[in-house]
């Protein structure tokens, strides 16, 4: 065998397809903000950045520290506008700053440790106000908008450039009515801080569900997470898309995930495969073995799921383990050693879609993705 044994292959077609649909949505008129936080969803920071900075793409919108200055260390993004979506430490704020970022603030507390470092570094700091309007995780509370106000006016090396929220219930049902509630206490708070003299020119609340579902949350800024990459937010999006008319988004799913057949076994009926002796092969079959894991990202509770050999389905059997997974290729005689598996990806006539494995798994496409190993290579394709 030649090459890696396992990889990830992220489409440059696809990617920008999906942009291109919502840099549509976003029109000149908004800053439209790629999220390429937890790897790019899996997808590869750097990979994923240099191939929209190739299209002109300058926001991005990141979750760390780490994160953001993963990207000002890219010698190909010029002239960067990174949005850090949560809270850095404050020695690191000068030199993200000088590196094109803007901070989210999300308490009283950050707000005092954003102005210190400003003063003491000398240098204007763009925040973005994170307000809480009901996930309960980050964000300033309407009451303490008055004290982040009056810190603002006696912190003249503050640059206040935006505002922003986010949904708590609007994946996960096709009921809105929790997530409208939250639109209004955004429009109340940013009116409220207007008030107060502070309207910066960047509000924004939009995620992917939003973005597709509720045009009035794009704002100044659309922020674009999981659908960049070709996925629906949840079944329970894609419904309420289309009870609304706007479900013919064709989202390209961007990323492959391979593997090799490191070796093929010849296993007799009756004998058992796999820690534990969960499965035991009712007649003689073959088993290839997949040089991934749970450490890779292959859930342990895809026992049972599927990969794609030579366009075929071959089932994973007996437990997923740390750097290893066993499949039937019972149903594939001419599988071969060194043959190429898809795990996540089409070949042939067939696919298996995260969406697929995040039920087989219990879980969400989301953390499908994310969690696939950031020492896996990462490719681009056409």
């Amino acid at each position: 065998m030649i090459g890696p044994l396992s990889w990830i292959e992220v489409s440059r077609e696809a990617l920008l397809h999906n942009w291109r649909l919502f840099a549509l949505q976003a029109g000149p008129e908004r800053v439209l903000l790629p999220v390429l936080k937890a790897n790019a969803y899996g997808h590869g920071l750097e990979l994923v950045a240099r191939m929209l900075a190739g299209e002109g793409q300058r926001w991005f919108g990141v979750h760390s520290a780490e994160e953001a200055q993963a990207l000002i260390a890219l010698p190909d993004l010029p002239d960067p506008r990174i949005l850090v979506l949560s809270a850095v430490p404050a020695d690191r704020i000068p030199a993200l700053v000088a590196g094109g970022a803007r901070l989210t603030v999300i308490d009283l507390p950050g707000l005092e440790e954003a102005a210190g470092a400003a003063e003491t570094a000398g240098i204007d700091v763009p925040v973005h106000l994170k307000l809480e309007t009901g996930v309960n995780r980050q964000g300033l509370r309407a009451e303490e908008l008055e004290a982040a106000a009056a810190l603002l006016d006696r912190s003249p090396r503050l640059v206040l450039e935006g505002l922003h929220s986010h949904f708590a219930n609007i994946e996960d049902t096709t009921d809105h009515s929790y997530a409208r509630a939250q639109m209004e206490r955004f429009a109340a708070m940013r009116a409220r801080l207007a008030e107060l003299g502070h309207t910066p020119r960047l509000a924004h609340a939009s995620c992917s569900a939003a973005a597709i579902l509720f045009p009035e949350t794009h704002h100044d800024l659309l922020r674009l997470g999981i659908s960049l990459y070709g996925h629906w937010p949840s079944r329970e999006t894609r419904v309420s898309a289309q009870a609304a008319g706007r479900n013919r988004l064709d989202l390209r799913p961007a990323l492959t995930w391979k593997a090799r057949i490191v070796q093929i076994k010849h296993v007799d009926a009756g004998a058992y495969v796999g820690y534990g002796c969960t499965w035991k092969a009712e007649a003689p079959t073959r088993i290839g073995v997949l040089p991934v894991g749970y450490y890779d990202g292959y859930d342990r509770g895809l026992g049972g799921a599927h990969v794609l050999v030579r366009g075929r389905r071959a089932p994973v059997r007996g437990r997923v383990m740390m750097n290893l997974t066993l499949v039937d290729l019972g149903h594939v005689p001419e599988a071969e050693r060194g043959d190429e598996a898809v795990l996540i990806g089409s070949q042939g006539d067939e696919r298996v879609s995260a969406e697929q494995l995040a039920e087989q798994a219990g879980t969400i496409n989301y953390e499908i993705l994310a969690r696939l190993g950031s020492h896996l290579r990462r490719v681009e394709t056409a």
